[in-house]
């Protein structure tokens, strides 16, 4: 019985540190709306962001901090909204998303709240 207990635990462990592992910041920290946000990103974002939006991906670059504003831009017109300067000038790699674009909330809540300031 003491093994048993002692796999579940090093499971529930391994569990823990797989899913820190996937995000920037504790989950603790995020609200519901940034939770969904980290969600949609995990589920679709990462297939060329990195998992961590602080840092640039194979494909596309750090996204950390996005606003709302940005993403509709970006996801559903492809193109960077007046006052923003793009990341990749020129690039036309990021393909449009119409169906999320009544997930941009969301997703912008989690982009600011995992946005890391320090150098």
């Amino acid at each position: 019985m003491l093994a048993v207990k002692a796999i579940a635990s090093l499971l529930g462990l391994a569990a823990t540190w797989g899913l820190a592992a996937c995000a920037p910041g504790s989950d603790a920290e995020l609200d519901a709306l940034a939770l969904q946000g980290e969600e949609i990103y995990q589920n679709v974002c990462i297939a060329c962001h990195n998992g961590d939006p602080n840092k640039d991906g194979a494909i596309g670059p750090a996204n950390a901090g996005s606003s709302e504003d940005l993403l509709r831009g970006v996801l559903l017109r492809g193109e960077v909204p007046p006052g923003y300067t793009p990341k990749r000038p020129g690039s036309n790699a990021m393909p449009r998303f119409p169906e999320l674009e009544g997930d941009i909330p969301a997703l912008a809540a989690y982009l600011q709240a995992v946005e890391r300031t320090e150098p």
